[in-house]
């Protein structure tokens, strides 16, 4: 597929939307919506934003998937627990499950060790992702997250000219530095027409358990201010909690408690309804 770049005197590189081509899923997938997860930085907890949301809406019945396409960091298996490696067949590639039927795929479930680097370049991570959406048999999805690679590389560039992704949640954390880093994931995503579902801050606050106030372990948080000037929603305020952290540990954040992400559901639920 031949693209081709501007380059604006500011020093921004726009794509010539006009010849971008989406890429079509495997012919035995059906899926409905494409959520892309994205961060403008790493380590704001972009995957266990991408993983809660696949569980929260598994439980209230949709049929959830998680395309990994942080391929050179990925995080996924890890967090639900997942050993046993996909399968490939003369058909296409069977994604693998979780305990209770979440579909996913990820680099580490093709690697033979989990802890294997990978050590390629730009053109073989695209092009992996790519085959996550065409080669890989999906079946019928109600939501599919993919959890993209921080900041607004090459991956994110393909997934959104290749995937038909239907909104982006953008997952921050409260420090003022961010602010900066947002606006260039949010700026991408308008340059693309991509529609910007909303804003999930994580690490937001801490809630002591014996006097129940918050302390802002990180500072006094920016999201209202990024999302007013960006005239986007604030989705929800993810707390520090240890109890979450050992879940992803220990592979079972399928077995999480809390209601933080109830407003994102009903945002999706509607989408569905469309």
């Amino acid at each position: 597929m031949k693209l081709i770049y501007l380059i604006n005197i500011q020093g921004g590189i726009f794509v010539n939307k006009d010849i971008i081509q989406k890429e079509k899923p495997h012919k035995s997938s059906n899926i409905k919506k494409v959520i892309g997860i994205v961060s403008g930085k790493g380590g704001v907890g972009k995957s266990l934003t991408t993983s809660m949301l696949a569980v929260t809406m598994n439980r209230l019945g949709y049929s959830t998937a998680i395309l990994d396409a942080d391929v050179t960091g990925p995080s996924i298996p890890k967090v639900f627990g997942i050993t046993e490696k996909a399968m490939g067949t003369d058909l296409g590639i069977i994604p693998t499950k979780s305990e209770t039927g979440i579909g996913m795929m990820s680099v580490n479930l093709l690697l033979k060790r989990d802890t294997d680097p990978v050590l390629w370049r730009g053109p073989i991570v695209t092009g992996t992702v790519k085959q996550f959406w065409t080669e890989v048999m999906w079946g019928d999805i109600d939501f599919m997250f993919i959890d993209m690679p921080p900041g607004t590389g090459e991956v994110a560039l393909t997934v959104f000219q290749s995937i038909p992704v239907d909104g982006i949640i953008v997952v921050t954390s409260p420090q003022e530095l961010v602010s900066m880093i947002v606006a260039k994931a949010v700026n991408m995503a308008e340059m693309m027409n991509i529609p910007i579902l909303g804003l999930i801050e994580n690490m937001s606050y801490f809630q002591c358990d014996d006097c129940g106030k918050k302390h802002h372990i990180f500072g006094e948080s920016h999201i209202d201010d990024i999302a007013n000037a960006h005239k986007l929603e604030v989705l929800g305020k993810l707390p520090i909690m240890p109890n979450i952290a050992k879940l992803c540990d220990n592979g079972r954040i399928e077995d999480f408690n809390g209601t933080w992400l109830e407003d994102t559901a009903k945002l999706l639920e509607k989408m569905l309804v469309k």
